[in-house]
């Protein structure tokens, strides 16, 4: 089976990789490229923590085939802190308790972000609809959704209590 080259740029670097026919996104950012923070959970579509951003959409990398990024920007969580310092999302994150086992972090943080950058002010009904899609078997969502909203809260410097 022949591979095609596929190039992409990986949280503002740029990344080349061949690909087969059919192989997703997941595995070339995991194994083509070294990414390892998107994480592999169910490989359906359906627990969303191998969600990262293409052009600063959500997508499941698990459902995504690699050659369809060639020429587009791919955001994954590594891609978020600045070298040591961490993006205000993973503060919140940190600071709420919002990581339990952390596996769904990475998908959680991704889904926030893409919120956060159409809707910087959201609800909470709108951060819970767009985490909807991402399985957390740890939090029960509360401490996810609180960060969420104090990430929001401090970048808008409004008060906690928001709808």
């Amino acid at each position: 089976m022949a591979k095609k080259p596929v190039q992409f740029r990986l949280n503002g670097d740029e990344k080349a990789a061949f690909v087969e026919d059919g192989q997703n996104l997941l595995d070339v950012l995991r194994r083509g490229v070294g990414d390892l923070t998107p994480k592999y959970g169910c490989g359906q579509g359906t627990c969303g923590t191998c969600t990262v951003l293409i052009d600063g959409e959500p997508r499941l990398s698990c459902l995504t085939l690699a050659e369809t990024v060639d020429g587009h920007a791919v955001t994954t969580v590594a891609g978020l802190a600045d070298g040591a310092a961490l993006h205000p999302l993973q503060d919140a994150f940190m600071r709420h308790f919002a990581a339990q086992c952390g596996y769904c972090t990475p998908g959680m943080l991704i889904a926030a972000k893409a919120l956060l950058d159409r809707n910087p002010r959201p609800t909470r009904e709108d951060v819970v609809e767009a985490i909807s899609g991402n399985i957390c078997r740890c939090t029960g969502y509360e401490a996810i959704i609180n960060a969420i909203l104090d990430a929001a809260n401090a970048a808008s410097g409004s008060s906690y209590a928001r709808g």
